[in-house]
């Protein structure tokens, strides 16, 4: 239900901004409507057809002659291109704003995360370079940081490596300082698998190139004892590691698979792990009057950039059809973070289901914008093409292309729920 609220919100503010500059811009709205398919509840008043459907999935703003050649009085053809522009563009502006106004009410509640150092390993090249606890990272290998996860995004999606160098910017007591060193190396040895809980010891992946896949375990095995030791959970199987690290030296695995025991030696994969070096805040600072409404807006940004990197790590790669989300996939995770919060109390209940909101709507707002036929992106680039030409595109070979590309989308969009329910069930 609460899923179903924020998508609904989050909708209608979009069409609420096609709606309020139509009207802006005399141009006649046939319908406004909340969700998909057929009508619920439905009046009609000024002209304009107000409608509840029934699923809270989407919503419209159908304005007379949007989709056709008619440029007659009242119709979307009609107005200015300046004017058709600013309606098409109003939808994902007032996603923005929505995004806005709900990060000031979590700062103004909660606060924000500076991305204060909070701990410098000793002895480690980051200490050696001179950074310290309390610097504030105000840039890491050239991003500009704001927060604290500005910084584990960008990590995240940009593997640290060996070879490479980290360049850091940091505010001390009002002066901008740079860092330069080399990382420093974390040298482990690995038998190669995931379990499916801390407490199991049961084989819920194999990583591809490590000992256990190449000697032939499967997902579903039970690791039983190794070198002849008993590790009959999790706490037996780190307590193991305490006393006899990992090395370079063969291990004798025993497994059961399908009731039947089977033994494999193997010798563990040393993995290297570059690090900072330090530790930095991720928990919110309190904080008031105009730099409420500064780091608001700051919430705002790194929304979009996140959804910006996250698209051009899909575009490159790095990113698969298995890490989208569509509708059903964001039911889930708001009912995960939901049902995690409660133990938080109202207010963390309250301020999570706003940080899905502004999640949301910066989303909706940045993926509208993309220059996609029938997104409002992909009707902007028509209508910067006819202000530039000074004359429209041919509008039955426009609404060819939209088509195609709402056909498009339509697909992508029983795809990316197929891997939903996947994922759930």
């Amino acid at each position: 239900m609460i899923a179903v609220i924020i998508f609904s919100v989050v909708i209608l503010i979009h069409e609420l901004g096609h709606f309020l500059l139509a009207k802006k811009n005399h141009i006649e709205v046939l319908e406004f409507s909340l969700g998909m398919g057929p009508r619920i509840l439905s009046t009609v008043k000024g002209g304009t057809r107000y409608s509840l459907k029934l699923l809270p999935l989407g919503g419209s703003c159908a304005m007379a002659g949007e989709d056709a050649e008619d440029d007659g009085p009242g119709t979307f053809n009609s107005a200015s291109v300046w004017g058709r522009i600013a309606v098409v563009a109003a939808g994902p502006v007032f996603n923005f704003l929505l995004a806005f106004v709900l990060s000031v009410i979590i700062v103004g509640c909660i606060g924000y995360d500076p991305a204060t150092v909070l701990e410098v390993t000793e002895g480690s090249s980051a200490e050696k370079a001179g950074l310290e606890a309390g610097d504030v990272i105000t840039q890491y290998q050239g991003y500009h940081i704001d927060l604290g996860k500005d910084l584990y995004v960008y990590t995240y999606l940009n593997e640290l490596q060996e070879e490479d160098t980290i360049h850091l910017k940091v505010k001390r007591d009002g002066e901008i300082k740079e860092i330069s060193y080399k990382p420093d190396v974390n040298v482990r040895y690995l038998l190669g698998f995931n379990r499916s809980d801390a407490n199991s010891m049961t084989v819920e992946s194999l990583i591809k190139g490590m000992p256990l896949e190449e000697a032939g375990l499967e997902a579903g095995d039970v690791i039983t004892r190794i070198n002849g030791v008993e590790v009959p959970d999790g706490a037996a199987y780190e307590k193991y590691l305490e006393k006899h690290p990992l090395s370079d030296q063969p291990v004798t695995i025993t497994y059961e698979r399908n009731g039947m025991e089977y033994e494999v030696e193997i010798t563990p994969r040393e993995y290297r792990t570059p690090v900072t070096g330090f530790g930095y805040n991720t928990y919110s600072e309190k904080t008031s009057g105009f730099n409420v409404l500064k780091y608001g807006a700051v919430e705002v940004k790194y929304m979009i950039r996140t959804t910006i990197l996250s698209l051009k790590e899909l575009v490159s790669g790095h990113l698969g059809m298995k890490d989208l989300s569509g509708p059903v996939g964001v039911v889930d995770a708001i009912g995960d973070t939901y049902e995690q919060s409660r133990n938080e109390g109202t207010l963390m209940i309250w301020m999570n289901m706003l940080n899905m909101a502004v999640l949301l709507s910066a989303n909706l707002g940045v993926m509208n914008l993309l220059p996609i036929p029938a997104l409002d992106g992909g009707r902007l680039v028509f209508l910067l093409t006819e202000a530039i030409r000074r004359k429209p595109v041919n509008r039955q070979i426009e609404g060819m292309v939209h088509f195609a590309g709402l056909m498009l989308l339509m697909a992508l969009m029983v795809v990316v729920m197929y891997n939903d329910i996947l994922k759930i069930f």
